[in-house]
C-alpha cells in the first residue's frame, strides 16, 4: 500500500475549477466547527477564486446543541436537519460534519438519506475500524464524496517533506519523529466525544508519517491519563506510537495534551542528513519552518502555512469540478486501523508500561 501522493494532483485540481457557487453547512459546533472551519471559510471566501464558498453566511447545525459561540451575522443557526433543508440546496451544499468521531456514522447517514453527497469529514475519520466500515458502506451506497480534514497532509512543509524525500538528496529515510504539546484541559473536560489522547492529534502526525515512509505496522504505544486538580479523565494525557514502516523506516510519534506549552515538530532522519520541520502551533500564526541540514550545513526557510485554508481550498474545488472521488479514503481508513491497534497495545485496565517500549527519551 503506497500513501506517496504525485505533487501533480493539486495542480490537476486548480485546472478543473468550475465557477459553480458552492453553499457550506456546519454540523457540530464546538472548536472544530466554530473555531476552525468557519474562520476559514471566511478566509476562502475572501479569495473571490472559482469554485470556492459561494454568498457571505453559512448554515450551523449543531445535533447535541453545543456551539463555541461563532460571530454574529457569520452563520445562519438551523435547529435540525429538516430546518437547515429549507435553506440549502444538497447537490450543492458542502457539510462539514465536526462532530466527534463516535457518532459519525448515524449522523452521515442521515445527511445521504437527505441528499448531501458533498461532505468534509472532521478527523480521524472513525473511533475504531467497525466505524469505518459503516462509513466506507454508506460511502459506496450513496457515493458519497467525502474528504477526511487533513491540514498537514495539505501543509506547504508536508509537501517540502515529501519533495525531499522524493529527491533523494538526503539519502533514503530511516526514521521520522513527531512530537505534539499542547493544554487541552478545559475541552477534554467538557467533552467525551474523543475517547483518548490516540483520538486528538495523532491522526495529523500518522497519515504525514504513513504519506512519507508507506505503510507501517504498530510496534508499541502508551497512553495516560489527564490530571487536573482532583479530576482525572483516562487515557486523555499523553500518548505514544510507534511503527515499523515497510520501507525500515521507523516512526515514534508523541501527543501530550496536558503540556503548558504548544509544539508540532517533525524530524526526519535520512542516510546524508536531516530535516526538522515546525508546523504552526496555532491558527493565530500561520508560519511553518524548516530546518535542512546536510554535511554540517544548515538551511533555514520560514514561510506561510495556513494548511486548513488550503485543504478546505482543494477539496470545494474538487466539489465544484464533480469530482467526487475521495482520494485519501484508503489512507484515513488505514490511519484509524492503526490507530486501533495502538490502542490495543496501550491497554485500558492498566498503567502503561513504557519499560516495554524502547521510546526516545526526552519526548
Amino acid at each position: 500500500m503506497r500513501f506517496l501522493e504525485p505533487n501533480g494532483a493539486q495542480r490537476r485540481d486548480d485546472s478543473e475549477m468550475t465557477g459553480l457557487a458552492l453553499q457550506s453547512l456546519i454540523v457540530g459546533l464546538g472548536r472544530a466547527g466554530s473555531g476552525l472551519h468557519l474562520p476559514a471559510l471566511r478566509r476562502l471566501r475572501g479569495d473571490g477564486q472559482p469554485g470556492q464558498p459561494g454568498g457571505c453566511l453559512t448554515v450551523g447545525y449543531d445535533p447535541r446543541g453545543v456551539s463555541c459561540g461563532p460571530p454574529a451575522g457569520e452563520l445562519i443557526l438551523a435547529d435540525s436537519l429538516a430546518h437547515a433543508l429549507t435553506m440549502l440546496d444538497p447537490q450543492r451544499t458542502v457539510v462539514h460534519l465536526c462532530t466527534p468521531p463516535v457518532v459519525r456514522a448515524s449522523l452521515l447517514g442521515e445527511l445521504a438519506a437527505a441528499g448531501f453527497r458533498k461532505i468534509i469529514v472532521e478527523k480521524p475519520l472513525a473511533a475504531d475500524a467497525a466505524e469505518v466500515k459503516r462509513i466506507r458502506s454508506l460511502r459506496l451506497r450513496y457515493r458519497l464524496g467525502l474528504q477526511v480534514v487533513a491540514p498537514w497532509l495539505a501543509s506547504t512543509l508536508t509537501a517540502r517533506l515529501v519533495d525531499i524525500v522524493r529527491s533523494g538528496e538526503l539519502g533514503g529515510i530511516r526514521s521520522v519523529s513527531v512530537l505534539q504539546r499542547k493544554p487541552r484541559f478545559g475541552k477534554s473536560l467538557a467533552d467525551a466525544g474523543h475517547p483518548t489522547a490516540f483520538d486528538v492529534e495523532i491522526p495529523h502526525a500518522l497519515a504525514v508519517a504513513l504519506r512519507l515512509a508507506g505503510d507501517a505496522r504498530v510496534t508499541g504505544a502508551a497512553c495516560t491519563d489527564m490530571l487536573a486538580g482532583d479530576m482525572s479523565i483516562p487515557w486523555m494525557g499523553t500518548a505514544r506510537l510507534l511503527l515499523r514502516h515497510k520501507s525500515g523506516a521507523r516512526t515514534e510519534i508523541f501527543s501530550s495534551l496536558v503540556s503548558p506549552s504548544r509544539e508540532r515538530r517533525i524530524s526526519l532522519r535520512f542516510d546524508h542528513g536531516h530535516v526538522t520541520g515546525f508546523y504552526p502551533e496555532s491558527q493565530s500564526d500561520n508560519y511553518a519552518q524548516i530546518i535542512v541540514t546536510k554535511e554540517a550545513q544548515k538551511r533555514l526557510e520560514i514561510f506561510p502555512d495556513d494548511a486548513l485554508a488550503t485543504f478546505l481550498r482543494g477539496a470545494y474545488r474538487r466539489f465544484a469540478a464533480g469530482n467526487a472521488t475521495t482520494q485519501d479514503f484508503p489512507l484515513q481508513a488505514r490511519v484509524v486501523e492503526l490507530l486501533c491497534d495502538g490502542k490495543t497495545l496501550a491497554g485500558v485496565d492498566s498503567a502503561p508500561r513504557e519499560e516495554e517500549v524502547p521510546f526516545e527519551q526526552g519526548a
